[in-house]
């Protein structure tokens, strides 16, 4: 299936280079093809068809539609080739249904360049049936007619002959409409010449069908031919005469029956949404024809199932074309076999990667050999995304490469073709033009979005737009429409020469305009939809970082994001070598480092908080941001003086984190054991200071986890009341660790239960103390010593050195409980080596009053209440699990 590339062949003197136009494989295609035609043959042969119904239904057309340069018109090729004989058809193609069946493809271009008229078309399918061998009288006739009041003096032979139809069918047509003349004249007994004698023929024949006349029998079963002949012969006339042409078929006998297929390629050149004469007249040929088989390839879907073309166009709405209504307009890939209700508008595909790569090594070859080296063709592949006209553009620019005496290079194809673009806008108006560059600024659009970021007061060039092959939809997105990747990314590229090109100004004006347009989007939705500001978020911190925008509602949506805790990816981090030079560059780094803290070693998120703080690009309340989650970071890795140093700021900023950081100083004064301080501020925190966490966080160190537990379910119902979904999952696993300390039993189903609350979060703090309260749940058992194993791993591939304590503590539960002193001495020690004066010493403490162990070295804690105390609390919950323990046995 491969003929010769001219150009590629024209390009070059090496005459061991083959260039070969290559077909890649269109296999779903040609079965929905082959489906749907076999289906059309059953439905021509079904007891109720009828030629002559003009009322039924239409089942005889399938559409093809996609980009340009998606391979429509090789497709409309392969399928004539295929259709004509089974030497033709690739073998993987298979062999179809009806095989046995004689089909006569027809296929005509109805490209400007090709210059074809309606004319031109009818004469093509009269042409392309004289293989038939036969006259067809009643449409021969008719024609005849026509011919000779519209062309008189022309020649029908010779214009045939001029117009390539002559060597294309053969020269046998113009030899059968005399023949059908002259049986038709000598039926009516006419004398004189036939030639000189047409009026004479038809005024006769009207007048034999109008009275039945026995002479015409033949002729006398078209019911509607008195009427073709005696109507003007014009053009509009002329579109009807292809009924005529069903009917003759119709009459065949069965061993000369045959089922043309008529391709009619370049459908987007027959005119626009505004002028549909050529269409109107070609929709009337394929409703009339209701025997032979229509595929229409072009860029955009047929409109023929609207109703609202009632009108512009003979026969409209879902009832009149049943397959080419929604939701028939369907990827091949995942369209279903063609049935007549639905199916037969399906969209072109992109080719995959191995078809690409196919395709490039098949195209230019010397001594059977892919001349393009298999690294080029990786990156042509990767950047075509899957768009046949960019393969074929890169191995035209393979060739001019090597003209220069050089060997191409894998970078020479990091390249956009201003030939994609000039493809792409051809049949475009000026404002949908506008519309398709606002738009390649975003990755997802709506019509709201689309007409402002273009700044038309009118949604019509978007609403056209929308249904153009490269506006892709995804109805299940927050914004359903986006570009084709390869048009977008050339249309925002490439060396854009079309002549109402854009400026640099324009292409900033425009981005302000779309920021501008998503920040109203976002501010005027009427609820808190996470989806739609983490929507907004992405699209417009790319816009703002690549135009260098003011932030604007970027700063108020960013505080939002961060006041969620809930930590989705909005942007793809900069690159590590990059540093900040705008705010908007800044603000992107500030966002995606506190995202990837979740995935991320904590020291690599200090590292880029402090390159984000010392750039000092953001304004003074997102610097805050920065200087409270490095806190945080630096507290996760051990580094307590510092940590206090950065809460210590903001708390005296008074800005919107100085709670938080309240919040934070109290955490540091229960690291340090001073929990009589740490109570003390957390009765002053409030909500926003997440008072009842402190509260939980303070409590089962006492010794009590029933208080804590139930301070957690206080904090958590707090977040719930406030949407703050990350919030409300922290406090539940840590409730769930909590209720694992004194009741295992009913710690399952607030470990699922938090779990749930986690589904759709980036919070690996959290999810590491879910795992800490299944140890807990566990203690006691055989699997515990693997599930401590796993995470000690798992915190020191997060960095989280401020976890490591109290999953030892809990290794140390686990081994008092099972009196097991040897262990725990261990674990002790690595304790007292894992913390210091100021951070956590006194898990030693706790580690050895859960044995009833003496203290050897007392870490100075302030406990709640006294020692005493809170070392009967903890061994009896140490002697409650034993009592647990051996009950279930």
């Amino acid at each position: 299936m491969a003929g010769r590339d001219l150009r590629a062949l024209f390009s070059t003197n090496d005459r061991s280079l083959q260039a070969a136009e290559a077909f890649t494989n269109r296999q779903s295609q040609w079965e929905l093809v082959a489906a749907a035609l076999a289906d059309h043959l059953r439905h021509c042969t079904e007891p109720g068809f009828d030629v002559e119904d003009l009322e039924r239904p239409r089942h005889n057309v399938m559409v093809f539609h996609g980009v340009g340069g998606i391979g429509k018109t090789t497709l409309s090729r392969k399928l004539e080739a295929a259709l004509a004989g089974a030497d033709q058809r690739p073998a993987q193609w298979g062999a179809p249904a009806w095989a046995r069946e004689r089909i006569l493809p027809v296929r005509i271009d109805l490209a400007r360049s090709a210059g074809t008229s309606f004319e031109d078309i009818v004469l093509t399918i009269r042409a392309a049936l004289a293989e038939l061998g036969r006259p067809l009288p009643a449409f021969d006739i008719a024609l005849r007619r026509y011919w000779e009041m519209q062309h008189p003096g022309e020649s029908l032979e010779e214009y045939l002959r001029r117009g390539g139809l002559g060597a294309r069918f053969g020269k046998t047509m113009p030899q059968q409409m005399q023949s059908a003349l002259a049986d038709v004249a000598q039926a009516l007994l006419l004398p004189g010449t036939v030639g000189t004698a047409v009026g004479a023929v038809i005024g006769s024949l009207t007048g034999a069908l109008r009275e039945r006349r026995q002479s015409v029998r033949a002729l006398a079963g078209c019911g509607r031919l008195a009427d073709l002949l005696e109507a003007e012969a014009d053009l509009e006339t002329l579109s009807f005469y292809p009924h005529l042409l069903a009917w003759e078929l119709a009459q065949l006998p069965a061993d000369r029956r045959v089922m043309p297929v008529i391709l009619l390629d370049t459908f987007e050149d027959v005119g626009d949404r505004t002028h549909r004469d050529l269409e109107r007249l070609i929709q009337r040929v394929v409703w009339l024809m209701p025997n032979c088989f229509f595929v229409i390839t072009g860029r955009s879907r047929l409109q023929w199932a609207d109703p609202a073309l009632q009108g512009q166009l003979d026969y409209t709405g879902p009832a009149a074309w049943p397959g080419l209504a929604p939701p028939a307009a369907v990827p091949a890939a995942r369209a279903a076999r063609p049935a007549h209700g639905h199916g037969r508008q399906v969209l072109i595909g992109d080719f995959s990667p191995e078809d690409c790569d196919d395709h490039l090594a098949r195209r230019l070859t010397r001594n059977g050999e892919p001349l393009i080296s298999e690294e080029v063709r990786r990156i042509i592949t990767g950047r075509s995304h899957g768009l046949p006209l960019y393969l074929d553009l890169s191995v035209m620019r393979f060739l001019e490469i090597r003209r220069t005496g050089r060997t191409p290079q894998p970078a020479d194809f990091d390249h956009d073709f201003p030939a994609l673009i000039a493809r792409t806008l051809s049949d475009l108006t000026a404002d949908e033009r506008h519309v398709l560059r606002s738009v390649s600024l975003l990755d997802a659009f709506d019509l709201n979005l689309a007409t402002a970021a273009a700044g038309l007061p009118h949604e019509a060039p978007a609403l056209r737009l929308i249904e153009r092959p490269f506006v892709r939809e995804n109805v299940f997105g927050l914004w359903p429409y986006y570009l084709h990747g390869l048009i977008r990314s050339t249309v925002r590229g490439a060396d854009d020469q079309a002549d109402d090109r854009w400026s640099a100004r324009d292409w900033h004006q425009a981005a302000q305009r779309t920021l501008t347009a998503l920040g109203e989007q976002w501010t005027a939705a009427t609820s808190r939809d996470r989806r739609l500001l983490v929507g907004c978020l992405r699209q417009g911190l790319t816009i703002a970082r690549d135009f260098n925008l003011d932030l604007g509602w970027l700063t108020d949506a960013a505080w939002t994001y961060v006041g969620d805790s809930v930590w989705e990816p909005i942007t793809p981090p900069v690159p590590d070598a990059a540093t900040p030079a705008t705010p908007a560059d800044a603000l992107v780094e500030l966002l995606s480092t506190l995202t990837r803290r979740q995935h991320e070693h904590r020291a690599r998120t200090v590292s880029r908080l402090t390159a984000v703080l010392d750039a000092g690009l953001l304004p003074a309340d997102l610097q805050e941001i920065a200087l409270y989650y490095r806190a945080k970071s630096l507290r996760d890795t051990g580094h307590a003086a510092p940590s206090r140093r950065d809460y210590q700021q903001v708390a005296d900023q008074g800005g919107r984190l100085a709670p938080a950081a309240r919040r934070g100083l109290a955490h540091a004064a229960r690291l340090a054991g001073d929990f009589p301080t740490a109570l003390a501020a957390a009765h002053n925190l409030g909500w926003e200071g997440r008072h009842q966490r402190v509260l939980g966080d303070l409590y089962w160190l006492q010794g009590q986890p029933e208080r804590a537990a139930a301070a957690y379910l206080a904090g958590r119902t707090e977040a719930e009341q406030h949407g703050k979904a990350g919030e409300a999952a922290h406090n539940q696993a840590l409730r769930a660790f909590a209720i694992a300390l004194y009741a295992p039993d009913q710690a399952t189903a607030e470990i699922d239960l938090a779990h749930q609350l986690l589904t759709g979060l980036n919070l690996r703090a959290t999810t590491i103390n879910v795992r800490r309260a299944e140890l807990i749940r566990d203690a006691g058992s055989d699997t515990v010593d693997d599930q401590i194993a796993t995470l000690r791993t798992e915190i020191d591939i997060a960095g989280l050195a401020s976890l490591i304590p109290a999953i030892e503590l809990a290794c140390a539960f686990h081994q008092a409980v099972l009196d097991d002193h040897s262990a725990l001495h261990a674990t002790i020690t690595r304790l007292r080596q894992q913390t210091s004066a100021d951070d956590h010493a006194y898990f030693v403490d706790i580690a050895q009053f859960m044995a009833d162990m003496p203290l050897d070295h007392a870490s100075g804690a302030r406990w709640l209440d006294s020692e005493q105390d809170t070392r009967s609390r903890w061994r009896g919950l140490v002697v409650a699990r034993q009592a647990h323990l051996r009950a279930g046995r």
